[in-house]
């Protein structure tokens, strides 16, 4: 029986909390974890020399967000900086669940699991992940 490889190290991202992240308590707002999460993934896919217009305008496919679950742990507040990190789960011929968590330091803020499909940018429905794609996440 052969061992599977063990998971690759996540993607990391910096980023600071900024007086728009908040709330009128100073706390950030709770939708804002899925814009600091998708911030991520952008530079994920970047830093994998994929950059989502190039794609689109090469392809015609784009990502898409299908489902969301997010745990929200400890608040994180003005000026923090955060990490967020994007570590793949699943990949399949359209779509990729990511799970990413948010981190202030050693405090886990927020983790979630995402489930990203590839659809044509015209007609929505769901198409291949590109193989070069693919090549990436394995």
């Amino acid at each position: 029986m052969t061992a599977s490889p063990p998971p690759a190290a996540p993607f990391r991202h910096p980023l600071r909390v900024y007086w728009e992240d908040t709330d009128a308590g100073g706390v950030v707002f709770y939708a804002n974890y899925l814009k600091f999460f998708e911030r991520a993934r952008t530079e994920w896919l970047r830093s994998l020399g994929i950059g989502q217009q190039a794609l689109r305008e090469r392809t015609g496919a784009i990502f898409i967000v299908a489902e969301t679950q997010v745990r929200y742990l400890r608040p994180a507040r003005l000026d923090d900086a955060l990490e967020v990190t994007v570590a793949v789960r699943e990949a399949g011929r359209a779509s990729i669940v990511v799970a990413q968590q948010a981190w202030c330091g050693d405090a886990l803020l927020a983790e979630g699991t995402i489930r990203i499909g590839c659809v044509d940018h015209g007609t929505f429905r769901p198409v291949r992940i590109p193989i070069e794609i693919q090549d990436c996440l394995r």
